[in-house]
């Protein structure tokens, strides 16, 4: 178990893992041949999970542009239902398959908000893919992703993207900090 920033992180799904998933998860939105692809991330945790994504896609034969959002649901360091559209992306989304990437789906709410934003904007089509999701009892609303790389356990995880505190977002694996 590695220690980082003074902390020992028990790894739950390691880099090695996630590669595989990443090409499997690309390898299954090839095979539904998307017409005008336009990958939207969800910052700030999604960044490295998008970018190996957006990479497994292109080596799938896959091809897509890139935006990004920034939406936040957290009101004074605790989350709320009420979503904030922080940065919004620049492309029209009319008529384009939307592949939406997420880490993590649990309660619902941020891709609910963002899923019916597009879809009034348009969009032809809106898939998900989360690298991890939650069991259902997290979810406040009916929502679920179409591509998923692992199932969670109900931990808060790092690593990968995501982050406590700023913090353990560099790391190539998806763990657990002791003590949390």
């Amino acid at each position: 178990m590695p220690v980082i920033n003074g902390k020992t992180v028990n790894i739950l799904f390691n880099e090695k893992e996630i590669a595989v998933r990443n090409k499997e998860i690309a390898e299954a939105i090839a095979k539904k041949k998307p017409k005008r692809l336009l990958i939207l991330a969800i910052l700030k945790g999604s960044f490295i999970f998008a970018a190996d994504l957006i990479r497994a896609l292109h080596q799938a034969g896959v091809p897509s542009t890139v935006e990004f959002i920034t939406v936040s649901s957290y009101g004074a360091g605790k989350k709320s239902k009420t979503i904030n559209l922080l940065h919004d992306i620049q492309s029209n989304v009319s008529g384009c398959d939307i592949l939406l990437i997420d880490d993590i789906l649990e309660s619902g709410n941020t891709l609910q908000f963002i899923s019916n934003l597009l879809k009034k904007r348009g969009a032809c089509t809106v898939s998900i893919a989360v690298l991890l999701n939650k069991s259902t009892k997290c979810r406040q609303v009916k929502i679920e992703a179409d591509y998923v790389g692992f199932q969670c356990p109900n931990h808060f995880v790092v690593g990968y993207g995501m982050d406590a505190g700023h913090a353990f977002r560099q790391l190539p694996f998806v763990g657990i900090v002791d003590g949390e």
